[in-house]
């Protein structure tokens, strides 16, 4: 009932509880990717489902993703070797000129929280920082965020660097402005307007 607890930990956004459950679990010899797989990721993906559903809103989400990164940091130290980056590397960031980062924080919590390894870039990013932090992690997905229609235009420069440096990484775009055929337009690989769909659209597009 342990892994139940797990998940109902972070469903409930209780912080102290998921820590406790989680170092319990540990010391209970349970298999640390069961613990990964089957309570922190299991719970986000409810989380996703009741967000998606209407049942709760942004703020619950991001309290339920804070309460999953407690968890998952006290299961680091005991993870294998690239047992995180088993699924793949994400990068994130916000494009240039564009200092927004909530969204961008809760994607990137929320794409952890499923069992990537990310590397959140921050804000105000230039395109050649995506370019070459891709090729140095070797990425799968970059995703570029904006919430300024200004800013918009730099996420098509991106797109076109990467296809100009022959990098293979996949790029979805995101943000309040940013729509379906926008990223059509741009030749970007995909785009959500929220993040559990930006962790379904990964998966997809890392799906081997």
């Amino acid at each position: 009932m342990i892994m139940t607890d797990i998940l109902n930990s972070v469903i409930e956004f209780n912080k102290t509880a998921v820590v406790d459950h989680v170092t319990a679990a540990i010391k209970k010899g349970i298999p640390i990717d069961d613990i990964l797989n089957k309570g922190l990721i299991a719970a986000m993906d409810v989380v996703g489902e009741k967000f998606t559903s209407g049942e709760i809103f942004v703020p619950e989400m991001l309290q339920a993703a804070k309460t999953m990164q407690l968890g998952l940091e006290v299961l680091k130290p005991h993870l294998a070797g690239d047992a995180l980056m088993e699924k793949g590397t994400v990068i994130i960031g916000t494009v240039k000129g564009d200092l927004h980062d909530i969204g961008k924080n809760l994607v990137t919590m929320m794409v952890e929280g499923a069992g990537f390894n990310v590397i959140d870039l921050g804000v105000d990013v230039d395109v050649e920082k995506f370019v070459s932090e891709a090729q140095v992690h070797n990425a799968d997905v970059v995703c570029l965020s904006a919430l300024l229609t200004t800013t918009m235009p730099i996420m098509a420069k991106t797109v076109e660097a990467f296809k100009e440096a022959g990098l293979k990484a996949k790029i979805i775009i995101g943000g309040a402005p940013v729509t379906q055929a926008y990223a059509q337009q741009i030749g970007a690989d995909g785009f959500s307007d929220n993040a559990p769909g930006a962790v379904e659209l990964i998966r997809k597009l890392t799906a081997t």
